[in-house]
């Protein structure tokens, strides 16, 4: 008599503990002319500001970044407000997919800052610690630029695992890279580490990354 082999995984393991990414295209009107006036935008705020592109010079080779100097762009660019509004929705609908009680208080938009990617320029791990959501929003992303990386959160406590399968699912890699397409955003947690492999073309890839916090 022979022995059944084993059952199928699917039969008899269920995913618990899932991480969640939101990946959404924007949804507004007029996303291509929103988009042109973002670039233009962060082409006029990254001019002006001296200070951040000095600290991108040692910080953010090959980049422009305000992050570290005008990190409330929603405060003060008039197309990034109207971005936000739009972003903040987003958050929303992705709080409801965590199933989070937000015991009626609110996802507030704490800062958001622009990243102008040239050639080689990268963003290594790291995550967002204080906040609860967090985003990217890709005003241009030329073919061939880099996406945003996820780091399996877990990874520390594999110990001596086997590696997992070249053909795995993305739920079951290590890492997953998401490509950068304009009018597209991505929304996760904001313990979630992550980061952005540099840049492989010529052209800059133009960025506005931005957190969320429960107020």
């Amino acid at each position: 008599m022979s022995s059944a082999g084993p059952a199928e995984p699917a039969d008899n393991t269920r995913a618990l503990f899932p991480t969640l990414i939101y990946d959404a295209a924007l949804g507004a009107r007029g996303v291509k002319a929103l988009n042109r006036e973002l670039v233009a935008e962060a082409e006029q705020i990254a001019a002006a500001d001296e200070a951040g592109q000095d600290w991108s010079e040692s910080r953010y080779p090959g980049g422009y970044t305000s992050y570290a100097t005008l990190d409330q762009l929603q405060r003060m660019a008039p197309t990034v407000q109207h971005l936000a509004r739009h972003l903040t929705r987003h958050a929303l609908h992705y709080a409801e997919a965590l199933h989070w009680d937000l015991q009626g208080r609110s996802l507030v938009m704490s800062d958001c800052w622009v990243s102008i990617m040239g050639q080689g320029c990268g963003h290594p791990g790291h995550l967002h610690p204080l906040a609860v959501v967090s985003g990217t929003y890709y005003a241009q992303a030329p073919k061939g630029t880099s996406g945003l990386r996820f780091e399996d959160p877990r990874l520390a406590s594999f110990m001596a695992a086997p590696p997992r399968a070249a053909d795995a699912p993305d739920a079951l890699r290590p890492h997953v890279l998401l490509p950068a397409r304009a009018g597209r955003l991505y929304l996760f947690e904001s313990w979630l580490r992550h980061e952005v492999p540099p840049n492989p073309v010529k052209e800059e890839r133009v960025s506005f990354s931005f957190n969320f916090v429960w107020e």
